[in-house]
């Protein structure tokens, strides 16, 4: 049976295949030079670190990128159905998530007598 390893709260950077260093040049890399960037680093670790970045909001869009580098089997293999779903979602065009957003209603906190000055 495949399991996932679990993330930890406490310690992220524990969780992550690629040493810190590491993925800080990937976080910091332009997006013309991920390819050339990840090439070098196995493809069962880069499977582990897209499922990583995917997990979080702000490497998000990283991660599915990463993803795209990899085969299907080896995201299953590390992930199991989320990297199924990663696969998946790394053969398509790139969404942004659209959570949190609701058009343009305008916040105030000055209340209702704020908006009609």
């Amino acid at each position: 049976m495949n399991r996932a390893a679990v993330l930890s709260v406490d310690d992220p950077v524990r969780d992550c295949p690629v040493p810190p260093e590491t993925l800080g040049r990937i976080a910091r890399a332009e997006a013309d030079a991920l390819d050339e960037l990840v090439e070098g680093i196995p493809e069962a670790v880069r499977a582990r670190l897209a499922v990583y970045l995917y997990g979080r909001s702000h490497t998000h869009e990283l991660g599915i990128r990463i993803a795209a580098t990899c085969e299907g089997a080896t995201l299953r293999r590390a992930a199991g159905l989320v990297g199924n779903m990663l696969h998946d979602l790394s053969r398509r065009p790139y969404a942004p998530p659209s959570h949190g957003l609701r058009g343009s209603a305008r916040i105030s906190l000055g209340g209702p007598a704020a908006r009609r000055a």
